[in-house]
């Protein structure tokens, strides 16, 4: 849980588990950042490699993804697996000038519009 730039893809990757990355079924299904009219088509593939990951026998899988409010973290409440979820508490300031120097300028209204609508977490799927 986190903003843009505010670290989570890096720290997934240091865990060692299988990633599902939303950034990265998008380029791969339609080769652009965000394209609105193809989101439920990575929703679907992004709720199909976490399951298919789960049985194929992982016990870790990491979903990288912002998932700054409450409802979209709790799509991901399941049955079927064990939910937790990490919180990389990066302030928008810093996620704002990570964008700036990378030259993402696109990126800047994304992440002043998910800081505004950021959601704690509260409970013990809390880490």
């Amino acid at each position: 849980v986190g903003l843009p730039r505010s670290g989570k893809s890096t720290w997934a990757r240091s865990m060692g588990f299988p990633i599902v990355n939303r950034d990265a079924i998008r380029l791969a299904i339609h080769g652009e950042r965000y394209l609105q009219k193809a989101e439920p088509w990575v929703d679907t593939i992004t709720h199909t490699l976490v399951e298919a990951l789960f049985l194929a026998g992982h016990k870790d899988v990491i979903l990288d993804e912002c998932n700054v409010t409450a409802k979209r973290r709790e799509r991901w409440m399941n049955e079927k697996w064990n939910t937790r979820f990490v919180s990389i508490p990066t302030p928008k300031a810093v996620c704002m000038r990570r964008a700036r120097d990378q030259g993402d300028y696109v990126l800047l209204p994304v992440i002043e519009d998910m800081a505004k609508k950021f959601e704690e977490i509260k409970g013990r799927r809390y880490i």
